[in-house]
């Protein structure tokens, strides 16, 4: 059995989870998702170096929490470690003697197989190492559920580290103890930036360029003199020549009746002169040249009028981006959280009424791992309280801190 008077600790770390959370954390849900192909592609972009460098992870501040509950007896961190983004952690994890498991992904976005690889090792180390006394592990996949609740089985202490809004409730609530990495000393707070949009600028810039010809194509119909100074140059000429002639006289003459534009004219002429010296233009004045002058005919109307329903389609509407329901105001969590330790602890304490502020601070803890006063702007367990006269009154005596439910 573990001697819990040596604690001994054994420290794993999914590494690629604790990465892109942190990542999400730092610059918004589903920001790696976003830039995953970026950041495999071209890691050293100015951009996408700046953000992975605000979201970089403490692995020093890691180690020095689990080591806070013993001797670290081994410490492996699984991950792709040929992928740039893992890469930069190297040099820092082989100073802190971390032992680099390497997984190889079977495709770019598919699972990585840490969840498995890890399970298996932390297992097999629990029953070879039996002086185990606590097991950390920094993840957020609430498929390492069943390992924390083995490991619990077994005798040893687990505790758990992920990032903030990105953990599984279930995971923490299957460690003995829960930290989320936002809370550990010598990591700095952040401000999460705002969720970038689906858009970059360079592709809706590259958008709006495709769509230029089509608004073109569209003022033709609003310049009515153009079009007919192009029917009446080439009028004769389609007469006599049939379409291959008028085909060949169009670009010739074309020019010439463009080009007489007067020093008064607006700037919109000058633009619209640009135009019609281009192919699309050319075409499109030549086939009007045909359809004014050759009788008309079924084919020719049905063809114009799919043209012309063309050119006026109304554009695809914009996708309907889904609305994020409202994240739970951690405050307001804890609150509820001291008021059902509060009523519990009076039910199983029915000859005094006041409870020591130690005792209701563990109880809370065992109902949420996760539950720190540090993680919620709070210097110690007593403001914590003391913030919440409304439901909890506080009572100092001496060295005792009691507290109590306040009716």
């Amino acid at each position: 059995m573990p001697d819990l008077q040596n604690p001994r600790v054994a420290v794993y770390l999914d590494f690629d989870n604790i990465v892109m959370s942190w990542y999400d954390r730092v610059h918004g849900r589903n920001s790696y998702s976003r830039d995953r192909q970026r950041i495999a592609e071209n890691p050293a972009d100015p951009e996408i170096a700046e953000r992975l460098a605000a979201a970089t992870i403490d692995v020093g501040a890691i180690i020095d929490f689990a080591a806070s509950f013993g001797t670290l007896v081994l410490t492996r961190a699984y991950a792709d470690w040929s992928a740039p983004v893992n890469a930069i952690y190297r040099s820092q994890l082989v100073a802190r003697a971390v032992d680099l498991v390497q997984l190889f992904p079977a495709a770019a976005y598919a699972k990585n197989g840490a969840d498995i690889r890890l399970a298996v090792d932390a297992v097999e180390d629990m029953f070879r190492l039996p002086d185990l006394t606590h097991v950390v592990i920094v993840a957020g996949d609430s498929d390492y559920v069943p390992l924390a609740q083995r490991c619990k089985r077994l005798g040893r202490y687990v505790v758990g580290v992920g990032v903030a809004g990105s953990t599984a409730k279930s995971l923490a609530a299957a460690c003995d103890e829960f930290e989320a990495y936002d809370s550990l000393p010598g990591v700095p707070r952040v401000s999460r930036e705002p969720a970038r949009a689906a858009k970059t600028p360079d592709k809706a810039a590259e958008k709006a360029a495709e769509k230029a010809p089509s608004k073109a194509a569209s003022g033709r119909a609003t310049k009515p003199k153009e079009t007919a100074a192009s029917v009446a140059a080439n009028g004769t000429a389609a007469r006599s020549g049939g379409r291959r002639g008028a085909a060949k006289s169009v670009p010739a003459e074309t020019p010439s009746t463009t080009d007489a534009v007067t020093p008064d004219a607006p700037a919109e002429a000058t633009a619209a002169t640009a135009e019609a010296r281009s192919s699309v233009e050319i075409e499109a004045a030549l086939n009007e040249a045909l359809e004014t002058t050759a009788p008309p005919k079924r084919g020719n109307r049905r063809a114009s009028s799919k043209t012309v329903a063309a050119s006026v389609e109304p554009p695809a509407p914009e996708p309907v981006q889904p609305v994020e329901e409202p994240a739970e105001d951690p405050q307001e969590t804890a609150t509820r959280l001291l008021e059902r330790a509060l009523r519990l602890g009076h039910d199983k304490n029915d000859d005094s009424e006041w409870l020591h502020s130690s005792a209701v601070k563990t109880h809370m803890r065992r109902m949420d791992p996760s539950f720190s006063e540090k993680a919620l702007g709070y210097r110690s367990f007593n403001d914590f309280v003391k913030a919440r006269e409304s439901i909890a009154e506080l009572e100092e005596t001496g060295h005792e801190r009691l507290v109590r439910l306040r009716e």
